[in-house]
């Protein structure tokens, strides 16, 4: 005699779209994305805007996707799975960035997370002018946050940013653009404290952390937007995902393997790191 026994199905997690570069290195780009998306019980797809050649140490060259190739990869992904949130990180030119944007309008994505990749932090060009301009006018007005670092966000405004309330400034001044909120991050400054300010329809609010001095930071800002989107996926608030998406970057970098001979990746999977 045969028992069947009735399974139920698992709680199916919220899909994140990554929409970024390709690092080979996997410190950055589509690959640190969907390990964060891993990380934070999220299940990742991805399309790549732009294969790079780089490691650890610099970025060598990029080969930007078209559009259409884009497009190529990402409505298939819509054709198959609700996606719960899109994530965008490198993409380098005015015609990527409008394919993109047009996708994410007629699909009614709930939840899109800008990260404003314009350059390596080895000093090399990953936009445009022109993808800066499109980015601003076509994706932003899109996006429930915006994340540029600090020298972002002055090419986005065009401001000097040397403080708080300069960085306030440019944070309003991009909120202008059509974002609900934008997060700048000055993870990158040489100061004792890492000093985030989000600006949004409820005001400022000021995110400080103790500065981890490490050369192990291959990859934070993309590792930060994807877990914001993880996070708002799962149902939070963009003001209570921050703090966790601060406090896992955190862990990621004092727990990072020490890989490479520039500044090395984080451990996407820090040992005891709950949400």
């Amino acid at each position: 005699m045969w028992v069947f026994l009735a399974m139920s199905h698992p709680v199916q997690p919220p899909v994140v779209l990554a929409i970024a570069g390709f690092d080979p290195s996997a410190g950055a780009g589509i690959l640190a994305d969907i390990k964060t998306i891993s990380a934070f019980g999220c299940y990742g797809v991805a399309a790549v805007t732009s294969l790079t050649f780089q490691n650890t140490q610099m970025v060598y060259g990029t080969l930007g996707q078209s559009g259409e190739v884009a497009l190529r990869q990402i409505e298939p992904l819509f054709e198959d799975f609700e996606i719960a949130a899109v994530k965008t990180g490198v993409l380098p030119s005015a015609e990527i960035i409008r394919a993109v944007a047009s996708i994410i309008e007629v699909k009614k994505v709930p939840l899109v997370v800008v990260d404003p990749v314009l350059r390596s932090s080895s000093g090399v060009d990953l936009a445009d002018d022109r993808a800066v301009e499109a980015l601003t006018s076509y994706l932003f007005p899109l996006a429930g946050v915006v994340t540029p670092n600090v020298e972002e966000a002055r090419r986005i405004t065009g401001l000097d940013i040397k403080n708080q309330a300069e960085m306030e400034a440019a944070a309003s001044q991009i909120l202008k653009l059509g974002p609900q909120a934008v997060l700048i991050t000055g993870g990158d400054a040489d100061t004792d404290f890492s000093t985030d300010l989000l600006v949004d329809g409820q005001g400022s609010t000021v995110y400080r952390a103790e500065r981890i001095r490490s050369q192990n930071t291959h990859g934070t800002g993309c590792t930060l937007a994807s877990a914001l989107a993880c996070l708002q996926a799962q149902g939070k608030s963009l003001r209570e995902s921050i703090p966790i998406a601060k406090r896992y970057i955190g862990a990621a970098i004092l727990s990072a393997p020490g890989l490479g001979k520039g500044k090395g990746p984080l451990n996407h999977f820090p040992p005891g790191f709950e949400t």
